[in-house]
């Protein structure tokens, strides 16, 4: 028996099932252009490895690795789909951050009221921090400080007059 030339076999095997592997990729890409790379993609792959080959059916063994290669690209593009955002996405997202004039504008009203607070006496103070930004209610204060909710209310009303002030001089 003399010794088959794979090479060409393969070759021919490839020409002659070329539409056959084409559905193949197709059917699993749903892509025509796509699928017409892969095919291509699994010929240059099967000429560089023919050496190594030692395919018994040459058209299943085409078949395979166009569905391999099919399916890896499948796998990638759900994997990009999923991770990565489509670039025009990117571009209607509404920037969410400060103009820099508001930011400014911000960041001096803070230090107006700080300095505001510190002219405040400490319970005053330690009061109008634990109902605004610790939230708690005049009640819970009064019983934390031992003192009256009247006057947890007047510290707190004192403090927000101090505030005004500071921001709105002159009114």
């Amino acid at each position: 028996m003399s010794e088959i030339d794979f090479e060409s076999e393969l070759a021919i095997s490839f020409q002659a099932n070329r539409a056959h592997l084409k559905r193949i990729a197709l059917r699993i890409l749903g892509n025509p252009e796509r699928a017409e790379d892969i095919v291509q993609d699994a010929y240059l792959k099967i000429m560089q490895l023919q050496s190594a080959i030692q395919a018994k059916q040459p058209i299943a063994y085409l078949t395979q690795v166009v569905r391999n290669l099919a399916i890896d690209v499948k796998r990638r593009e759900s994997l990009e789909l999923t991770y990565f955002a489509l670039e025009d996405e990117g571009q209607m997202v509404a920037d969410t951050s400060p103009l820099p004039e508001m930011q400014l504008i911000t960041e001096q009203s803070l230090r107006l009221l700080s300095a505001a607070l510190k002219e405040l006496p400490a319970r005053t103070q330690r009061v109008f921090v634990m109902y605004r930004l610790e939230g708690l209610t005049q009640r819970e204060i009064a019983n934390l400080l031992g003192v009256s909710a009247t006057l947890v209310n007047f510290m707190i009303k004192d403090a927000l007059t101090q505030c005004r002030g500071a921001l709105y001089p002159n009114t």
